[in-house]
């Protein structure tokens, strides 16, 4: 949804540039550029003095035009973090004609989210995100304003809160239900499933229930889940005009216009049919006791008329992206990572079988207030988190005004990312930092709900994630389900120990490799 996953896609589609069909998009990419240089040395007279007289953080050495971009591999946040390790905890780089501040430590978040927040509370867009998102009509990209702090304070206080969550139950219970059905049918054959794809079909149909209700056939359904998919696609696409923006008509010959403009086109019709077909329905009506029974739509349609909201159309539209493009493969990859590491950790695994089972005792099914009772699963999602975080570099920032972070001046309309992937490792915080060890969290008080800032995967501050409680219901309840119910070995009794980690690309970073796996139904269980 960001910056970094557009140097993402930049990176792997270098690899192919030199295919003869591009010949000459690099004969055009090489007089732009000089064009750009130009025009870059003309403009120097004009604002190089100031930026002389200040004391930036440390930057790696430049290539004119591409600025640091060649030093950078698909994976950034490995990139990020090799290069910080250089160049210091703050490192200023030239992403084409963009500077990036990247953030590497917890002191140096704490900084940036904390003790200058406001001054960092802008979000860095990118074109794809801007078309997509109604130009910030949502929550997670919105500018700081009267528009965000209304429609932040109502997703937190309404939408969002712990209660509306909690009303939700029931759509978890029954998409669990239905995935611990598929597995153990699969289970009794001694199939192997391919875990990470079930997960991912199961988490999109909670959102879409939660957000858009149930009266929607598989057709429909299937349709809008091809939308974002073509969405989140485009928001991890290379676009010119977010690195080169003298090369903007770039994206027309790409082809990436044309796919930006029909996606939002596309989500515009669907969206003004789900809020017609909402505005018509009888859950429309005021009855207190169908409240819990609302879905986010249903909700956002009410409030906007009942509490003045002013929320329009494009406002509905981007607040349910991003419940969808921000919530469901994060959610996902959360428990895919979580099951991996317990698989390749097998008493860890049965230690935390031991403590699910134990607190479910002799009934048929984990009860969501059973989780309140299992520390040790909240422990382990805690270190899963840690070392996995799904979004290892958080939604990007943009300096508002100047700004002094670590003795290092930070100029207006500097783009900020920080690396919690970096942070979440580092060894002068963790001990043992690259190892999956949940018993560190016993009896340790730091959390991820923004106040320790040696653990952000949800972010902090005022841009901190209003989903966090949301995402944590499905991935604790989830868990604790397939731990009670099967016990899981690898395709041909293989050892866990050599169970391939590597991360994959995209803005949420899952498993390179897919979760193929056995389960094997506790037969003390009944079905």
């Amino acid at each position: 949804m960001g910056l970094s996953s557009i140097l993402q896609q930049f990176l792997e589609q270098v690899t192919i540039m030199f295919h003869p069909t591009t010949i000459s998009i690099l004969a055009i990419f090489f007089f732009s550029g000089i064009f750009y240089l130009l025009r870059k040395h003309n403009k120097k007279s004009n604002d190089g003095s100031n930026i002389n007289q200040l004391k930036l953080p440390p930057s790696p050495p430049k290539i004119p035009i591409i600025g640091n971009i060649h030093q950078l591999g698909p994976l950034l946040h490995q990139s990020f973090y090799h290069l910080s390790n250089k160049y210091g905890p703050l490192m200023l780089l030239a992403l084409g004609k963009r500077s990036i501040l990247i953030v590497s430590s917890a002191e140096m978040a704490t900084q940036i989210v904390k003790n200058h927040d406001l001054i960092f509370a802008n979000r860095l867009t990118v074109k794809a995100s801007r078309v997509i998102f109604c130009a910030g009509n949502d929550i997670a990209l919105a500018p700081y304003g009267d528009y965000w702090r209304k429609v932040r304070k109502f997703c937190v206080l309404e939408l969002l809160s712990i209660k509306r969550v909690q009303s939700f139950t029931f759509i978890r219970e029954e998409e669990v239900d239905k995935v611990v059905s598929t597995i153990t049918q699969s289970s009794k054959q001694r199939d192997t499933i391919n875990l990470s794809e079930i997960l991912f079909t199961m988490s999109n149909t909670i959102i879409f229930r939660c957000s858009l209700g149930d009266n929607f056939n598989k057709e429909h359904t299937d349709r809008f889940m091809g939308l974002i998919r073509k969405a989140a696609t485009l928001l991890e696409s290379f676009s010119f005009e977010d690195i080169f923006p003298l090369l903007k008509w770039m994206d027309n010959l790409t082809g990436f216009n044309g796919k930006l403009r029909r996606t939002s086109q596309e989500l515009d019709v669907f969206f003004n049919q789900v809020i017609d077909d909402h505005l018509l329905s009888k859950s429309q009506v005021d009855h207190k006791d169908k409240d819990d029974k609302r879905n986010l739509m249903d909700l956002l349609l009410l409030h906007a008329a009942k509490d003045n909201l002013d929320l329009t159309r494009d406002n509905i539209k981007g607040i349910i992206l991003d419940m969808f493009i921000g919530g469901s493969d994060t959610t996902a990859t959360s428990i895919e990572w979580t099951m991996a590491e317990l698989i390749k950790n097998p008493e860890l695994m049965k230690k935390a079988q031991e403590e699910v089972r134990r607190v479910v005792g002799n009934k048929n099914k984990v009860e969501e207030q059973d989780i309140n009772h299992m520390d040790y699963l909240k422990c382990i999602v805690k270190e899963s988190l840690r070392l996995h975080p799904p979004l290892p570099v958080l939604i990007g920032r943009v300096s508002s005004a100047s700004a002094k972070i670590g003795g290092y001046d930070i100029p207006p309309n500097t783009g900020v990312l920080l690396n919690a992937w970096a942070i979440q490792r580092d060894p002068k915080l963790w001990d043992k930092p690259l190892e999956f060890c949940p018993g560190r969290f016993k009896n340790n008080l730091v959390d991820f709900k923004g106040q320790d800032f040696q653990l952000i995967p949800f972010g902090s501050g005022r841009r901190g994630c209003p989903g966090m409680a949301f995402g944590l219901a499905v991935v604790e309840f989830v868990l604790a389900n397939l731990l009670h119910r099967f016990d899981w070995e690898l395709p041909g009794g293989a050892n866990g120990e050599g169970l391939d980690m590597t991360d994959g690309l995209g803005i949420t970073v899952n498993r390179k490799t897919p979760l193929r796996v056995v389960p094997i139904l506790v037969h003390s269980v009944t079905s």
